[in-house]
């Protein structure tokens, strides 16, 4: 690429010529909106999903790790302000009010189940949650990725927490040395794999043993609703529990395994800047017989 760095877009390493028709694109449409412009550049190097849609979204974020690299400049966001204004009322009315403390038995509340989030206001407010009562807030996960509330469902249906299935991680050395791909077999299996990015119960819940039950759930449906969206279906779900807040108890008590902690570096750090700055336990769930095997074989 000029300075002897490899610039790689979904884990494949671009070409000069790649470079080079995104330089121009970006330079000759400059009066496309940022998102735009993402789409133009999957239409010509034609970086789409299994089920035929751009990867537009990844795209964008690849677009503006080139300008912060400084090798391009893009035009300014036109949705930050509008989205800014909106916030301040999403907050005041998504949550309904509701507030009074849920708690019991499980088998007093059973069954638990996923809605997936679909309409507008329910976006707003899976968003809301999560942005309030997450710590590490709500934003936009890299590539795919599905959006559930959890439900109980006795007395009465209520709404106890967010969950939230996303594209996994490029490269995590405990998860590639446990299923033993080389670099080739990860590049053909990673879309088998997919990462539970966000996991949230509301505050005002207390409930043993419902995430647990969240989990289980999830592991019986996710396949079919992953390959609904994105026409791939999962063989493998991936977690990250920061150590110094959790101990992924819930996790272990639905069958997760323990594989071991990540460097600490993060999915954007190339540079190698944040090494050990926060390891994290990688934990995984097979969701079918023989997963690792299915991943070496895609």
């Amino acid at each position: 690429m000029g300075n002897g760095t490899e610039l790689r877009f979904c884990g494949i390493i671009l070409s000069n010529a790649q470079l080079e028709m995104i330089l121009e694109t970006v330079h000759d449409c400059a009066g496309l909106s940022r998102t735009e412009l993402a789409n133009t550049v999957c239409e010509l190097l034609e970086w789409r999903r299994p089920n035929g849609s751009l990867k537009g979204h990844e795209c964008r974020q690849f677009l503006e790790e080139l300008e912060s690299k400084d090798m391009l400049r893009l035009p300014a966001s036109r949705g930050s302000r509008r989205r800014a204004a909106e916030k301040p009322a999403a907050l005041g009315q998504s949550c309904d009010g509701v507030s009074e403390a849920i708690t019991g038995k499980l088998h007093e509340l059973e069954p638990v189940v996923l809605e997936p989030v679909q309409t507008r206001q329910q976006r707003r407010r899976w968003r809301e949650w999560v942005d309030r009562y997450h710590y590490l807030g709500c934003k936009v996960p890299f590539g795919a990725y599905l959006r559930y509330f959890i439900l109980i469902t006795r007395p009465q249906t209520k709404t106890v927490g967010c969950l939230q299935i996303s594209s996994p991680a490029w490269r995590m050395a405990p998860r590639d040395q446990w299923i033993g791909w080389d670099d080739a077999q990860r590049l053909r299996g990673l879309q088998h794999v997919v990462q539970n990015s966000r996991l949230l119960i509301l505050p005002w819940v207390r409930v043993s043993c419902l995430v647990s039950s969240a989990l289980s759930v999830l592991a019986r449906r996710l396949g079919d609703d992953w390959e609904a969206r994105y026409a791939v279906k999962p063989v493998l779900i991936e977690t990250l529990v920061d150590p110094s807040r959790f101990r992924g108890t819930c996790y272990r008590a639905a069958n997760w395994i323990y594989l071991g902690q990540t460097s600490g570096r993060g999915r954007m750090d190339r540079e190698h800047e944040r090494h050990g700055a926060s390891p994290k336990d990688v934990l995984v769930y097979p969701l079918c017989r023989k997963a690792r095997e299915k991943l070496r074989e895609v």
